[in-house]
């Protein structure tokens, strides 16, 4: 009987306590533009646009390429590391260190909005014939788009809101990771 008790204090061991900040959301490391050999890409019908395309808007993409090419997997898995850990606490940010976690993302999320900001703001629109609004230079809208949607997945969880609120920002921001990526446009 004894043996049997001892069994039961060895298997049921100390309690685990969660995931770290060092695991889930390391500070990632400051973006320094440096000069590459990157250019923008004009597929069809985009080169018909070309014209319209400043030389800041360019020098913008290829900036904005640096960084998606070092962090955007990176941050985009530590927002759903954050994501899997908070709904596995039921959305307490109070449990654990889960407002450590919620810290530490939202900062990497900040540098990035940081990072992305004036660059994504140099993106021009212009209208077509019929009035509709597009962005001349190939992928300046997924740029656009990221940048705004980051921006609100770092305002979600701020304002610790539940996942299920702020997961569609998340969703949206991979959507236009996605198309970034399989554009080739930061190759």
């Amino acid at each position: 009987m004894t043996i049997l008790g001892s069994a039961m204090v060895v298997l049921a061991g100390p309690a685990s306590a969660g995931p770290t900040v060092d695991e889930i959301a390391p500070p990632l490391p400051v973006i320094a533009p440096t000069p590459t050999g990157w250019v923008p890409k004009f597929p069809y019908p985009y080169d018909q646009t070309r014209g319209s395309v400043t030389d800041a808007e360019i020098a913008a993409e290829g900036e904005m390429c640096q960084w998606f090419n070092a962090q955007y997997d990176t941050l985009m898995t530590q927002i759903d590391r954050f994501n899997v850990t908070v709904v596995a606490d039921n959305g307490d940010y109070n449990v654990g260190g889960n407002q450590q976690l919620a810290d530490a993302v939202t900062a990497n999320v900040d540098q990035s909005v940081d990072f992305l900001a004036p660059r994504a703001q140099a993106m021009s629109t212009t209208q077509d014939y019929v009035g509709d609004t597009y962005f001349p230079l190939y992928q300046g809208e997924s740029f656009y788009q990221l940048w705004q949607y980051l921006m609100n997945v770092s305002n979600g969880i701020k304002a610790h809101q539940p996942v299920w609120f702020y997961g569609p920002s998340v969703q949206r921001a991979l959507k236009w990771g996605s198309r970034i990526d399989r554009s080739h446009v930061c190759r």
